[in-house]
């Protein structure tokens, strides 16, 4: 995927996807009195282009008092009916629960109606992994819907979001299981004739103390303090036979509030667990959530993969033989990010005169290829050149440094930010790079791979469209755009590329673009901080995967670059693997397996 300015075509650097996210150390008790919203976060903090901001702050810590629900009359079908395919519906992951589908439903007016589709669309990507699923606004809700689901998903990110009474009257009724975040719980609790007596738990008050932990089975969790502002909503148990606790957030004097809270069929998160989210953030307390609805019988494996990355026609055969050696004895395989063809337009690193150089001239990295294919890697297609046209994009207009799909460019204050999509942005222009870099594993002797990484984990909704027509999978983060899914029918929209936002997955899933993704999310080894991002060493990857040890069947996915000292990843594979992981195939992942 990844790196930035070389030294040299065999001293790199990699751009890690990953924002620098602090802990919190806790102590003192809360109460109502201390639940005030504090001053906004500083104007001048950058945030990353690809982390969604959480909602508006709620106008006060107390719950409204009047609720407005909209009243929507039962749709009257017969025991027999079937609903023909919605527009907004779509096939669960490989290895899915076939039996199990979820209704994801969403918040969609005022200012910020943007985000509700956002935060939708997020979590119905992650319910994919445990079933088909459908993405709905909460307005268009009808009265008897859920009766065709096995489980709901409601992201209430518009505070006050006026609710169809058949959707209250429908959650209240149904023994399925129901994940509900954030905003509008006050309605329900309205609605019901004795909420406290159904579920256990109340909904109280908006907490805004300086809640920088959650607690997860035993895992304590990243809160970024941006998401502090909008508050958490805190419960308090009424009756522990019925409720209990899942998640815990501390503040910074020791005070305890209820994140997430479960009562009968009903579990409950206290804030939009999608905003600001981070390497080992409380979204993966929100993804474990997720699946106990999508699948309640989901699987507990303990897999792993690894991913050799940015292996273009300059890279050393020898280290590439080391590294194959190395985690064949260890009963490792692998996948191999191969960019097929070296550019270097302006001669970068090469004293002013450019350079390009094609896979099947470098014989000896295409023997070393093969002999890392022998120990049981794949080969994956890593773009076509991994830089764009002659321009620094951002850095350099050199291969395995720029983005190909995507413009960007360095901000004064030294961040990398995301622009446009390229000028020359088409299905056929996608499709063209995507043919020539066929055309270069065919002329070095190699089958035209499967699975495909896109560049910088960057590009626009027709690249993602293109990329699902030529590959079984793609090997991803993902990168969308705002405006793409109106009404949950995903692409049927114009995208916002002014309002972008990324998702890692911590396991194989079906993306709204209908391709399956085979996940990423512990990054890699860097050596150095660049561009406001921290070194990572083996140590922080292993944080990370201990982090992601909350969610049941999630894959440690990490990758590595070939120009490192091999030690660096022998520490990550065996301290992996002594977690109890076993690493597999990604053609595995991507079966379902």
């Amino acid at each position: 995927m990844t790196r930035s300015i070389r030294v040299g075509p065999s001293t790199l650097k990699s751009l890690l996807v990953s924002a620098a996210l602090v802990f919190a150390a806790a102590s003192g008790p809360m109460s109502v009195a201390s639940a005030m919203p504090p001053g906004s976060p500083s104007t001048t903090q950058h945030v990353d282009q690809r982390m969604l901001p959480a909602p508006p702050p709620p106008p006060s810590a107390a719950l409204p008092k009047k609720v407005a629900s909209v009243a929507a009359p039962r749709v009257i079908r017969s025991a027999a009916f079937v609903p023909p395919p919605p527009s907004n519906g779509y096939s669960g992951a490989p290895g899915s629960n076939p039996n199990q589908s979820t209704l994801v439903v969403y918040d969609s007016t005022g200012p910020y109606g943007w985000l509700g589709e956002a935060y939708g669309v997020m979590a119905a990507n992650l319910a994919s992994h445990g079933s088909q699923y459908t993405l709905e606004r909460a307005v268009d809700y009808a009265q008897g819907d859920l009766d065709f689901f096995t489980g709901l998903i409601y992201v209430g990110s518009t505070y006050g979001e006026p609710l169809p009474t058949g959707f209250l009257d429908d959650v209240l009724a149904t023994t399925k299981p129901v994940l509900w975040m954030n905003d509008n719980i006050w309605q329900l609790s309205a609605r019901a004739s004795n909420f406290a007596g159904q579920y256990g738990f109340t909904p109280m008050f908006f907490d805004f103390s300086n809640t920088l932990t959650v607690t997860y089975k035993s895992v304590a969790l990243q809160r970024n303090s941006l998401s502090v502002p909008s508050g958490l909503l805190q419960t308090v148990i009424n009756d522990s036979t019925k409720a209990q606790v899942l998640a815990v957030a501390t503040n910074n004097t020791g005070g305890m509030i209820n994140w997430a809270t479960k009562g009968a069929n009903l579990t409950y998160i206290g804030e939009i667990p999608f905003s600001y989210i981070g390497p080992n953030d409380r979204y993966l307390a929100a993804v474990d959530l997720i699946g106990k609805v999508s699948n309640p019988t989901m699987l507990a494996r303990k897999h792993a993969l690894v991913r050799i990355e940015d292996v273009d026609p300059l890279a050393d055969p020898t280290r590439l033989r080391a590294i194959a050696d190395y985690l064949y004895s260890k009963h490792v395989p692998f996948s191999i990010a191969v960019i097929p063809f070296y550019v270097d337009p302006k001669g970068y690193y090469n004293n002013g005169v450019p350079v390009m150089q094609h896979l099947y001239q470098s014989t000896t990295v295409v023997s070393a290829l093969h002999y890392m294919v022998s120990k049981g890697g794949l080969i994956l297609m890593h773009g076509y050149t991994h830089q764009y046209s002659n321009v620094a994009n951002p850095y350099s207009g050199v291969t395995g440094d720029d983005f190909e799909f995507y413009r960007s460019h360095i901000s004064p204050d030294n961040y990398v930010i995301y622009d446009t999509p390229v000028a020359e942005d088409s299905y056929d222009w996608t499709l063209g790079r995507i043919q020539n870099g066929f055309n270069e594993f065919g002329a070095a002797g190699f089958n035209w791979p499967n699975f495909f990484v896109p560049p910088h984990y960057a590009g626009s909704a027709i690249d993602y469209q293109a990329f699902d027509s030529q590959f079984n999978a793609r090997y991803d983060r993902g990168l969308f755009a705002s405006g793409w899914c109106p009404a949950g029918a995903c692409g049927a929209g114009t995208p916002d590329y002014t309002r972008i936002y990324g998702q890692f997955y911590p396991y194989v899933v079906r993306d709204i673009f209908g391709t399956i993704v085979i996940p990423e999310q512990l990054g890699n080894i860097e050596l150095v901080p660049f561009n406001h991002n921290p070194a990572r060493f083996p140590a922080d990857i292993l944080y990370s995967a201990n982090c992601n040890t909350v969610i049941q069947d999630g894959v440690q996915s990490f990758f590595f670059h070939p120009y490192l000292d091999i030690s660096y990843l022998k520490q990550t594979v065996e301290g992996l693997q002594a977690m109890g992981y076993t690493f597999v195939t990604s053609r595995s992942v991507k079966q379902g397996n």
